[in-house]
């Protein structure tokens, strides 16, 4: 069964095929530029008359029976062809006309079926038909004519031999889209003399017009030359007036030569003098700036320097006591700190030694008392030969008193403090027996000797302010002096 199917199948599609390639095979189709001429048949074609016995299609497609009808191609394409034809004119003239004829088969049926039935088998004869119809017609035509009626009215024969061809060329199924006469030969020259008198005028008035226009150009030359001369006169009367006019200036400009130099001259001094001037001013500011400043600058310079001296020497009084003054304090807390541990261990030690002690320390502090005696007058001594220095510096700086006194008790400061610890120089041994307290105050007030100097001093200076220096040139003393040393109580009571 599926055999069946497929052989069934395949006689479709080769029936299918076989038909395609009958219908191919049938169907004719004209192209635009031709027409199908269908014999074998019998049809009836609308403006042909009846039994023609063949069918004219143009533009489409038509079903033919192979081998029961045959076509063929009329091709509908443009033809040309040239005309060369000898003829003779009215007058017996023999000419040469050369021309061209574009022609085709008409479109409508009528005019195709009378070029197929002509021309279908010699279609390339065609060109040769329509140059003899042409040509006989030509013929006769300029056999009527003149030859100057052909020279000036040639669009006359050419109307004429389309109107006598137009006829013919309608039987033979033909169309003339263009006839055109190139050119006419005349092998006699008759054309070429019939030109000659009309050349000869031309050649006359030429020449007549050439003599014309040399004559005006003669003329208009003799113009331009008067002109010339005319223009040269003005000119040259022209140019001896600049030249007067430049002669005047050129004087003027002579004349004011030396005007103008002396002007010149004057300026040149008047610059001079200000330039002088000017000199002078900048000597004055040189002189200003290489002389009185500098020496204003080292005026300066040296008075700045001996204030800061100044300054410097007060600042460096100020730092020594401040130093001095803490170095003093440091010891005092050391020794306060010492003689708080020896008191403790002398307590310690018992109430053994205190007897022994005692008498001691009696004999002691009265030796300590006659050096603190001693050495309290080598102090108001040196007191007051440092009172008349300071009066002698003070005269020279009396404006920095109080820089003075500081800096000497800065110098001095020691020695006082060393003048005030001298009461204890020779003792070997010593008992406090008021305990820590009694070796504090004892160490205060040895320390408070030095500072019985600084008020000294300042009482003096006080003093020598008020009182004004004497002639002698030492300071009246006010007020009483402060002893030199305190002894140290002891309290006995105590132990």
């Amino acid at each position: 069964m599926p055999m069946v199917v497929g052989v069934v199948a395949g006689a479709a599609v080769l029936a299918v095929l076989a038909l395609i390639g009958l219908f191919k095979m049938c169907w004719r189709v004209a192209e635009p530029n031709e027409a199908l001429v269908i014999s074998g048949s019998k049809h009836r074609t609308e403006g042909l008359e009846e039994g023609m016995g063949f069918r004219i299609v143009t533009g489409r497609g038509t079903l033919v029976l192979p081998g029961v009808q045959a076509v063929r191609k009329m091709s509908l394409d443009l033809n040309e062809t040239e005309l060369h034809v000898d003829c003779a004119t009215h007058q017996g003239i023999p000419l040469k006309v050369r021309g061209v004829v574009i022609f085709k088969v008409g479109d409508d049926f009528v005019s195709i079926a009378n070029a197929a039935r002509r021309f279908l088998d010699q279609q390339k004869l065609m060109s040769e038909r329509v140059h003899n119809v042409f040509a006989g017609h030509l013929r006769s035509i300029v056999g009527g004519l003149t030859v100057e009626d052909m020279i000036r009215d040639r669009e006359k024969l050419t109307g004429q031999t389309r109107a006598a061809c137009g006829t013919e060329m309608e039987k033979l199924g033909l169309i003339v889209d263009s006839l055109q006469i190139h050119e006419i030969e005349d092998p006699t020259g008759y054309i070429q003399n019939l030109a000659m008198p009309h050349a000869a005028a031309v050649q006359r008035d030429a020449r007549i017009a050439q003599a014309e226009a040399n004559r005006l150009a003669t003329e208009a030359e003799q113009q331009s030359y008067a002109r010339m001369a005319e223009a040269t006169r003005d000119s040259e009367i022209l140019q001896a007036g600049y030249q007067a006019e430049r002669d005047k200036a050129g004087a003027k400009a002579r004349q004011a030569g030396p005007l103008a130099d002396a002007a010149a001259r004057q300026e040149v001094v008047v610059q001079e003098t200000r330039v002088a001037e000017l000199e002078a001013h900048r000597r004055e500011q040189q002189l200003q700036a290489d002389v009185r400043k500098p020496a204003d600058a080292q005026a300066y310079e040296k008075r700045t320097l001996a204030e800061a001296e100044r300054d410097a020497r007060i600042s460096a009084a100020q730092a020594k006591a401040k130093e001095t003054e803490l170095a003093a304090a440091a010891e005092a807390t050391r020794v306060k700190a010492a003689a708080g541990a020896e008191a403790e261990a002398t307590k310690a030690r018992g109430t053994a030694m205190a007897a022994a002690t005692r008498a001691t320390g009696e004999a002691e502090a009265a030796s300590a008392q006659a050096r603190g005696l001693a050495e309290a007058e080598a102090t108001k001594a040196r007191g007051l030969a440092e009172a008349e220095a300071i009066k002698a510096r003070a005269a020279a700086l009396a404006e920095n008193q109080e820089a003075v006194v500081a800096q000497q008790l800065a110098e001095n400061w020691p020695e006082i403090v060393k003048a005030g610890a001298s009461a204890f120089a020779s003792v070997d041994n010593m008992v406090v027996l008021n305990g820590a307290e009694g070796m504090a105050d004892m160490l205060a007030k040895a320390l408070t000797m030095g500072g019985t100097g600084l008020g000294l001093a300042r009482q003096l200076l006080a003093s020598m302010n008020q009182n004004g220096p004497h002639t002698n040139g030492t300071p009246s003393l006010n007020g009483s002096v402060p002893p030199p040393a305190q002894r140290v109580p002891v309290d006995t009571d105590k132990g």
